[in-house]
């Protein structure tokens, strides 16, 4: 079921013509009952992240605290947006030492750069369930874009009336392009924090009234 923007499928033989590759798959009827404005429902829904730790493990941590929004269109697929604003100070690794490191003017600096945002540019369709999503992600007051790998989970009314969307996403990013630079070196070589961070989405999200 796609909400985002289809692309052809290039599945065909050499034989298929210009014109047929760029025409857009058909839209299912169906998804026009998905389209309006939706809020994210943060006690449903979470916002990950990993980090290798001293080349040996990995340290998973989450955002507690996040609002965001999504507006699905299911006529006009390719109009489907998304905003998500990030409270920095709710960041929880299950150590409150490292937390406070975290927050520190090491790293995020959340006396200075309370919140992380996300601010979609463009959507398209990949196969199956699978779409992908492109946006600026800003931290420390720096802009860049990223490309979030999203699977449709699926729209259902819960029994409290709710309409509801839900998606699992993930990306990757190099936190030293945000400017999170900090660093120990290893007497083993290598270093203490790596700078590959992996970011993981479960989004549950209910139309608005």
């Amino acid at each position: 079921m796609g909400i985002f923007n289809r692309k052809t499928s290039t599945a065909g033989a050499a034989t298929t013509t210009a014109s047929a590759a760029t025409t857009p798959a058909a839209v299912s009827p169906g998804l026009a009952a998905l389209t309006g404005d939706y809020t994210i429902d943060p006690s449903h829904s979470s916002i990950g992240f990993v980090a290798r730790h001293a080349m040996v493990t990995n340290v998973k941590g989450k955002f507690s605290d996040f609002t965001g929004s999504l507006y699905l269109d299911g006529d006009t697929p390719a109009r489907s947006t998304a905003t998500l604003d990030v409270t920095m100070e709710s960041i929880e690794t299950g150590s409150p030492d490292r937390d406070g490191h975290l927050k520190s003017a090491d790293f995020f600096k959340t006396d200075e750069f309370p919140t992380m945002t996300f601010r979609s540019t463009s959507a398209e369709y990949v196969g199956g369930d699978d779409y992908r999503i492109t946006g600026d992600l800003t931290i420390l007051g720096t802009t860049k874009p990223l490309t979030i790998d999203l699977e449709f989970n699926g729209a259902a009314k819960d029994p409290f009336g709710n309409e509801r969307v839900g998606f699992e996403g993930k990306a990757e990013i190099s936190r030293s392009e945000w400017g999170l630079t900090w660093n120990a070196a290893l007497e083993t070589g290598g270093v203490l924090v790596s700078d590959k961070i992996k970011l993981n989405f479960d989004i549950s999200a209910i139309k608005n009234v």
